[in-house]
């Protein structure tokens, strides 16, 4: 009987510490998980909001610490519950498979962190013309790993963020106004203050271009068959239908104004001169 009331205290006692090692678990898991949800995601929440960071960034972050909540918790709740050499053989595990998936995404991952600037800094907003490393286009959208840009001959382009936050861009449209400038070239021969005149009255006559600031115009360039007075002119509201159209516009009206005048917009010609000479053989016979 002695043995058997040996096993049945040996069973409890393995019975009680198992129950305490559980409640040591859950209590330690309970609380990390309970100070995350109720203190470090609504902190997290507000120090983004109070930053001004886009809500797919605030999105990105609530994940982020939700995902180390749950695994803070299940740590400390291992380690609470005595099973610390279990804990760090598992922390070494999962740090050598985190390495390895980093080093496998980096790419990726570096798109993501570019992503998360360009939402924050805001170089570009949805709606914006952008250039960028010879490219040009109107964003449609802007995620977290890419930007969507619909190109001006209607094709759709993904760009990785990390193309964008690591290359100039070039946004036109950040400001209110816009300068814009051409070259008009006329001949040697012809006045330079009447064709200026021209070129300023053009400009001012046009709805689009501001008066303030002004047009001006400046002498650029001697070529081989032509002097070149360059055009700077601004418009307000820039967008790129706007700008094509009302430079169109204005190049067109000093055209047939320079016409009317008698100034000419020489072109370069090039002219062939030489001779050929023909030697002809006859074989004797």
């Amino acid at each position: 009987m002695l043995p058997l009331q040996l096993d049945a205290i040996a069973n409890a006692v393995d019975v009680a510490a198992i129950a305490v090692t559980v409640v040591r678990f859950v209590a330690g898991f309970v609380a990390v998980l309970l100070l995350g949800k109720l203190v470090l995601i609504p902190g997290l929440r507000r120090v983004v909001r109070a930053r001004g960071f886009d809500e797919a960034v605030l999105s990105l972050g609530t994940n982020v610490l939700n995902a180390v909540v749950w695994v803070a918790a299940v740590a400390i709740g291992f380690a609470v519950a005595g099973y610390g050499s279990f804990l760090s053989a598992f922390a070494v595990f999962g740090g050598a498979i985190a390495l390895a998936v980093g080093f496998a995404a980096q790419e990726l991952l570096g798109n993501f962190v570019a992503g998360v600037f360009i939402l924050k800094d805001k170089p570009f907003e949805v709606g914006d013309w952008i250039e960028w490393n010879g490219n040009s286009g109107r964003v449609e959208e802007i995620d977290l790993r890419v930007s969507r840009v619909r190109t001006f001959d209607n094709e759709l382009v993904t760009v990785p963020n990390g193309d964008l936050a690591n290359s100039a861009v070039t946004n036109p449209v950040a400001y209110d106004t816009l300068r814009q400038k051409f070259v008009f070239g006329i001949g040697y021969d012809d006045d330079i203050d009447e064709a200026t005149d021209i070129i300023v009255e053009e400009a001012e006559a046009h709805e689009e271009i501001l008066d303030d600031p002004g047009v001006s115009v400046r002498l650029v360039e001697l070529g081989d068959s032509a002097v070149g007075l360059q055009s700077r002119w601004w418009i307000a509201d820039p967008d790129r239908g706007d700008f094509v159209r009302v430079r169109s516009e204005y190049v067109t009206a000093v055209k047939e104004s320079f016409d009317d005048a008698g100034i000419d917009m020489p072109y370069v010609h090039r002219q062939l001169t030489g001779s050929v000479e023909v030697i002809e053989e006859v074989a004797a016979e």
